[in-house]
């Protein structure tokens, strides 16, 4: 398998910050520019060594890839909102006690004349405050924790019943909690198959698994490129720090944890283009392994620049703190290491 970059993607790697890309992963018929999941997670690189605030992983890698697996009518109505940057989405999943679950749900939507009563709460939402809909997910059939009876529905997020309790999350972004209470929705709402949505949010969880990696890859590139030009300048005992031994080793194991994150993260972006049944596990390890180099690289950046690591006028805290949110969304480290040990 040829891991490298085609020039294409070497192109739209450098011409990240010149272009606009929140077309790139949709379907050309759907005003999209039919990029791969190789073609985002290049992509997603440059905005993690930009350490871009921008919530471009939950509006389109998440709810883009949601609403591009929709019914026609859906897709026409939705996402040329979402393309052209004026609507923003949030994905409500998580609940409280529901752990990494996906299956985990008590939120509920019952039938109610021509369409359904949503009832229940979400916790920790990416992007609700500012999100025109929410892609909410709901039990229709089943218990708590029935993999069978999960459906998704689009929910605007002003409508009646809908209370959003904004705060800011630990890397500046800001998150939410979301009450419903009676909101009624259409019939229409419903997105994919009722009582069977749970496979396409693992699919699409997948895919964002990918995105954030790369992110995540392009962030530990930035800390690493600081980190060297840092102790190349900063002098203890009349010399750079940089020319002692045992620093330099911690340089190098962190640019090999980089380098094995990127790996990971390509062998599953190609994965997931070529639609290999494999993609599930190739993210469950790629999300693994961007935990612990994430945590590796940030906490090293942070102690070889001493105590202004953590300042904000410095980058490095901001990173670091970047990477802990992604380690933590869609399941930490330990939680998809034995999601991996079940493939």
């Amino acid at each position: 398998m040829d891991l490298s970059l085609s020039d294409e993607q070497q192109l739209l790697k450098v011409s990240v910050a010149k272009l606009g890309w929140l077309a790139l992963p949709f379907a050309e018929e759907d005003g999209g520019l039919g990029g791969s999941a190789m073609d985002v997670a290049v992509l997603m690189e440059e905005f993690g060594r930009g350490l871009v605030a921008e919530p471009y992983l939950v509006n389109i890698a998440v709810c883009g890839a949601f609403l591009g697996a929709a019914e026609p009518a859906q897709r026409e109505a939705f996402l040329p909102g979402l393309i052209a940057g004026v609507t923003q989405w949030a994905f409500a999943f998580a609940e409280p006690d529901g752990r990494y679950n996906l299956a985990n749900i008590s939120l509920t939507a019952s039938a109610a004349g021509d369409g359904w009563l949503l009832n229940g709460e979400k916790i920790a939402v990416l992007n609700a405050g500012a999100a025109d809909c929410l892609l909410v997910t709901a039990r229709t059939a089943g218990d708590r924790c029935d993999s069978e009876g999960i459906s998704l529905f689009l929910v605007a997020a002003d409508a009646a019943g809908v209370t959003r309790t904004s705060y800011p999350l630990v890397d500046g972004s800001a998150g939410a909690d979301v009450s419903f209470r009676d909101v009624q929705v259409e019939e229409g709402s419903l997105l994919g198959q009722l009582h069977g949505g749970l496979p396409l949010v693992e699919d699409v969880i997948a895919g964002a698994i990918i995105a954030m990696a790369g992110e995540a890859v392009g962030a530990m590139d930035a800390l690493l490129e600081q980190t060297v030009a840092y102790t190349k300048t900063r002098e203890q005992f009349g010399q750079p720090i940089g020319s002692f031994q045992v620093l330099q080793h911690r340089m190098v194991d962190m640019y090999l944890q980089c380098q094995a994150t990127r790996s990971l993260l390509y062998y599953a972006a190609i994965a997931r283009a070529e639609d290999r049944a494999d993609t599930l596990q190739a993210a469950s390890a790629l999300k693994v392994k961007m935990g612990e180099a994430g945590r590796y690289v940030s906490q090293q950046a942070v102690q070889l620049h001493g105590g202004m690591g953590m300042t904000d006028e410095l980058g490095i805290g901001h990173y670091l703190k970047r990477l802990l949110l992604l380690n933590t969304l869609f399941g930490d480290s330990e939680y998809h290491l034995e999601k991996y040990a079940r493939f």
